[in-house]
């Protein structure tokens, strides 16, 4: 996996270059990039890679698309740590970007990384008119009203009354599952994937991002500050409907190692077809520290 690691640092590069050419606003500069360089799992950046290695296609004409992902998410994580949103002090281990630069600049960082991420895509010269036009199609609709936006409103509005299983459900696949789909939608459009494949392959995703949602609530309640990077408990503090609160600590483990099974099985399904290790990789990286 060492091509996914040099492959993480060059788009890493990437985003920092970009944000750099800003000679109108230092403040806007920095608080962006803070943002950024506080790190993170990069787990959407590795899903748009791992999905171009399995497809055999070359790394670096997803870099664009990799550092996009990861720009919307970190734009997302910003507001998500506002005062009026979740109010949390801590993320990935430092405070938050609203701490350190103020509420009003925290706001504006987080549209430019939204904005810019669509300026990475366009500017990328490996890439078609054709692809990149279908690849900014799939990522501001999963990142708007059609999937991100949309399922945090649905989770904010889920903090004042109860809500059931599928309504549970509805926001993760759309807070947490439409960015994830997007990825491996992307890689297909820029790997020239067949149909089979990428149907197969969203779904796959569509248990990833339950997964990735599942494991977020388990590690709320069983982990800890320094191991998480953030503060623990928010979930119980916010009132939020969760898949531990609902099923229990046991039945969420449970719940995990079903869907685990699941999108282990829509990858077989397909592996005569592309080289599917390094998307069994990431399944293999939900379960640790689990």
């Amino acid at each position: 996996m060492n091509d996914i690691k040099q492959s993480l640092d060059a788009v890493e590069r990437l985003i920092i270059t970009h944000l750099k050419d800003n000679d109108i606003s230092e403040t806007i500069k920095r608080a962006s990039i803070y943002s950024i360089e506080a790190g993170g799992k990069r787990f959407r950046p590795t899903m748009v890679l791992s999905t171009l290695k399995a497809l055999g296609y070359p790394l670096e004409h997803g870099h664009s698309t990799a550092a996009a992902i990861e720009m919307i998410h970190t734009y997302s994580l910003i507001h998500d740590d506002l005062p009026a949103m979740d109010d949390d002090d801590l993320r990935r281990g430092q405070p938050t970007n609203h701490k350190v630069f103020g509420e009003a600049t925290a706001i504006l960082a987080g549209d430019n990384l939204l904005t810019e991420s669509a300026r990475v895509v366009i500017s990328d010269d490996n890439l078609s008119d054709d692809k990149k036009i279908k690849v900014l199609g799939v990522l501001l609709k999963n990142a708007g009203q059609k999937g991100m936006i949309s399922g945090q409103m649905l989770d904010i509005e889920g903090e004042t009354s109860p809500i059931t299983l599928d309504e549970l459900a509805q926001i993760h696949n759309y807070k947490t599952g439409a960015l994830i789909r997007a990825c491996i939608e992307m890689a297909c459009i820029i790997g020239e994937a067949s149909d089979d494949v990428t149907n197969t392959l969203n779904r796959y995703a569509t248990e990833v991002g339950v997964l990735f949602q599942i494991r977020d609530d388990i590690l709320d309640v069983v982990s800890n500050v320094e191991e998480l990077g953030k503060n623990i408990g928010s979930d119980v503090s916010n009132n939020k409907t969760t898949y531990v609160s609902e099923y229990g600590l046991e039945g969420a483990y449970e719940q995990f190692d079903t869907l685990y099974e699941t999108a282990m099985d829509h990858l077989k399904s397909i592996e005569t077809l592309i080289s599917v290790e390094p998307l069994m990789a990431i399944l293999e990286k939900l379960k640790i520290n689990l």
